[in-house]
Order: C-alpha cells, then structure tokens, then sequence
C-alpha cells in the first residue's frame, strides 16, 4: 500500500469511523421515511392486484376501480385494511401501518385513473371510523 494513501487511512478515516459517535451507532435514532404507495403496491400488494388472484382488482383496470370508487375512498381502504372476500388483513403484512396501506390503495386507484386524496388526518380519521364499522358488523357473522 502507498504510504501517502495509508496515511490518509490513519489520520482521516479511521478516527471517523472507529471514534465518531454517530459512526459507531450512539447518535440520535434516525425515524424510518414513510414509505411510498408505490413501494407498498411492489412489495405487498401486487402479488394479487398484478395478476388478479382471487379476483382482487387489477392494477390498471379502471372498469373494476370506477365501481370500488363509488364506495368511496374511506370505505374501500377501511375494508381493504380489515380484509375483504379473498383478501387478508393489511394484505397480510401484520406490519404495515394503516396509512402506508392508505397511500397504496391511492396509488392502485391512481393507476385507474381515479384521483383520491393522499392520505391526511381527516381522511385517516374517516378510515379509522369505516374500520369500526367494519369490524362491528364482521363480529355480528
């Protein structure tokens, strides 16, 4: 190795990673960024709204997106998110946060050329209400 490279290595990059706090993991914890509807779409949700796996609506078909959309934006992701027909709940990622869920079903619904609101406090409050109307009338059956 160089002498003048292996210095730099010494003197600069060493102390840095071997005595710099943050280097080391004792910095601040650093939140996690939400998550995209995009990215939840490829990484939950297209395994059945790709290919149309139990009937689950396509990505794209905007026939079987206008008639979800007239359920409304709040009710479609309040049944999603409970599981509906074929579908398990949270598209059976126990992990994943309601409003990540809610930017997905955007995002699919976008995909068919409906535009709905990405996900804010009122709308998230109005969810949160479907879901328990939902899971009241599923503890009925």
């Amino acid at each position: 190795m160089h002498q003048p490279l292996f210095g730099f290595l010494l003197l600069v990059i060493l102390p840095v990673v071997f005595v710099h706090p943050v280097a080391l993991g004792d910095g601040p914890p650093v939140a996690a960024l939400p998550k995209t509807g995009e990215q939840v779409y490829w990484e939950v949700c297209s395994a059945c709204h790709a290919t149309g796996v139990n009937h689950a609506p396509r990505f794209g078909d905007r026939k079987r997106w206008a008639q979800l959309a007239e359920e409304g934006q709040a009710v479609v992701t309040a049944h999603g998110w409970v599981g509906v027909r074929a579908m398990p709940a949270r598209g059976g990622q126990p992990g994943l946060t309601l409003e990540s869920f809610a930017r997905a079903v955007v995002w699919m619904a976008g995909g068919a050329g409906i535009r709905w609101q990405a996900p804010d406090a009122t709308l998230m409050a109005a969810i949160r209400e479907e879901e328990k109307k939902r899971m009241q009338k599923l503890a009925k059956h």
